[in-house]
């Protein structure tokens, strides 16, 4: 008995099912990252962003509520952290238009971290926080995490890990809207 089916019958199931199984694994790896996203950011605080009074760097006293009108980065990260020294141009960058608070949490002195701080070329607002509190009042577990509060004190958004300076100048001029 002869086949009855057009020569390219065949090819086009198997391209139909080459594509179906693409796309089946770009899903996979989505589902994937957006679980690793949900799990790296579990702990960290939703909502208001929580209010603190805390002392920078060079000695100023510096308060969440300073901020209020206007978008804010609070970045937490240390000088141990080669993920941090990725973005730490970045940081900078941004800090020349948006506000920018970060929070060290490495365990060095203060006039330690303004050599090193100093050492890199950064000029960005410092709260040292070696204790972690600050870091606790916020879940953060992991470094470098990226929190974007808008105008009104509430949380937008959050990034653990590696994050873009286009990603994250898009996130403050979301939070300005």
């Amino acid at each position: 008995m002869k086949d009855s089916s057009p020569p390219d019958a065949g090819k086009a199931v198997n391209g139909r099912r080459r594509w179906f199984r693409y796309l089946l694994e770009v899903l996979i790896i989505l589902v994937l990252f957006a679980a690793l996203r949900a799990w790296q950011t579990r702990d960290v605080v939703a909502g208001p962003a929580p209010v603190f009074d805390a002392v920078l760097l060079d000695g100023a006293q510096v308060s969440l509520a300073q901020y209020r009108g206007r978008p804010l980065l609070l970045h937490f990260w240390a000088s141990w952290c080669p993920v941090c020294r990725l973005e730490q141009d970045s940081i900078g960058n941004i800090a020349r238009d948006h506000a920018v608070l970060t929070v060290s949490i490495d365990d060095m002195a203060p006039g330690e971290l303004r050599a090193w701080m100093t050492e890199q070329g950064l000029d960005y607002p410092v709260v040292p926080d070696p204790s972690g509190r600050l870091s606790a009042r916020y879940g953060v577990r992991g470094v470098p995490t990226s929190i974007v509060i808008d105008a009104e004190g509430r949380i937008r958004f959050t990034e653990v890990g590696y994050t873009t300076e286009a990603g994250l100048r898009l996130r403050l001029w979301w939070a300005g809207r």
